[in-house]
């Protein structure tokens, strides 16, 4: 028991890391866009920062929300699940051991030993077996949407302000070029953070993070300057 809540705890932090580094990654990006959007269009600082300042505070409750709505319509959808599975367990509790038997022995276990694995598996814990080999997930690891909100609200909040400061502070002359290049490395630390997580290719995840934000930039800025007066 202790260990199984262990790994849930683990999985449910990993989540919430996620969240967070997706916020960050969204607040630097969303900013950047909508600060050198109208830095294209006018050299008026004050315009420039309170536009920021309100990309980031919108941005900073509807990624709150967001991933509010997300998670917490994943986690009813899973809920769902589970009822389901429980009612099936009661209705015909061998159709399920066979199903999971089954399952094991597709995935290249002898069937003998398959059937053996799935009858301890059932004996040990019948819910939380058959809903991780029918539906996917582990029953135990349900992430907290309140803290999926808090971690997603915070993140993006710290996040936009990088650019929000670097445009806002910087010397009238490079502010803009500087603006982009804090942004892109910052991207590619949250690319390269997302792609440990998800165990992805890391340098194909920067490369694609920090190649996305710079056209995102690059077409803000151009959209602005078509306003420029």
């Amino acid at each position: 028991m202790e260990k199984k809540q262990k790994a849930g705890t683990l999985a449910q932090k990993i989540n919430i890391i996620r969240a967070s580094v997706m916020g960050a990654n969204d607040g630097i990006l969303s900013v950047a866009g909508i600060v050198l959007g109208v830095a294209g269009a006018t050299t008026n600082s004050f315009a420039i920062f309170i536009s920021g300042i309100s990309g980031m505070l919108a941005g900073t409750v509807s990624m709150a929300m967001g991933e509010y709505v997300s998670v917490n319509s994943q986690k009813d959808s899973q809920e769902n699940a589970v009822n389901v599975q429980r009612q099936a367990l009661k209705d015909d509790y061998q159709k399920e051991l066979d199903f999971v038997a089954e399952k094991y022995a597709n995935d290249g276990i002898p069937t003998d030993l398959a059937q053996k694995a799935a009858s301890e598996m059932m004996e040990k814990d019948a819910l939380l077996t058959t809903v991780r080999e029918r539906y996917g997930f582990d029953m135990n690891n349900f992430t907290s949407p309140y803290m999926a909100a808090i971690s997603s609200m915070i993140s993006f909040l710290l996040g936009s302000l990088l650019p929000l400061l670097t445009i806002t502070f910087a010397k009238h002359s490079i502010r803009v070029p500087l603006t982009v290049i804090s942004v892109a490395i910052a991207l590619a630390v949250t690319g390269y953070a997302a792609a440990v997580i998800g165990k992805a290719v890391r340098r194909r995840a920067v490369l694609r993070n920090v190649l996305a934000g710079l056209i995102t930039m690059a077409m803000t800025y151009l959209i602005g300057s078509l306003f420029a007066r």
